[in-house]
């Protein structure tokens, strides 16, 4: 399965996901309920997600390096401050909060099989090989910083 490393932008999973979950918010109604703060906490997570995501896109673009998923391999500069000193992957981390927010505003229980599913896809055939590229580029200082800080949070 290794054809699939890096191949699938996350974006697009996310986005796939997105539309898995209102089909089964559609098609499978009678698993969904409602209360009216649901609304509210998938817009806060939603919004969670997005700053989370702009924060590490932001210090990819301080340091001038590559948020090219596909090829980690040209990452030019090794980045561990501000959310990175948090999370190895705050840009993951968001699109997984918004999916999250997106879970509670279908307010379907069957759709965190699908917030299960991008967390398995994205260990697998994103993150492990982007910190395969990392450690072959970056050697110990990666390694070192793979100890300290969490993959997601």
């Amino acid at each position: 399965m290794k054809f699939l490393e890096c191949k699938v932008p996350p974006a697009l999973l996310f986005a796939i996901s997105t539309g898995l979950m209102w089909v089964t918010f559609k098609y499978l109604k009678s698993f969904s309920f409602s209360h009216p703060i649901l609304p509210w906490i998938a817009k806060a997570l939603f919004s969670i997600g997005i700053l989370i995501g702009i924060a590490g896109v932001w210090e990819f673009w301080k340091k001038k390096t590559t948020v090219d998923p596909h090829r980690p391999e040209k990452a030019s500069s090794f980045v561990n401050s501000g959310i990175y000193q948090f999370t190895r992957n705050p840009m993951y981390l968001g699109l997984l909060i918004g999916l999250i927010g997106i879970l509670f505003f279908f307010a379907n229980p069957i759709n965190i099989l699908l917030v299960i599913g991008f967390i398995l896809y994205m260990n697998r055939f994103q993150i492990i090989p982007e910190e395969r590229a990392m450690t072959k580029k970056f050697g110990e200082d990666f390694l070192d910083y793979k100890e300290s800080v969490r993959r997601w949070i």
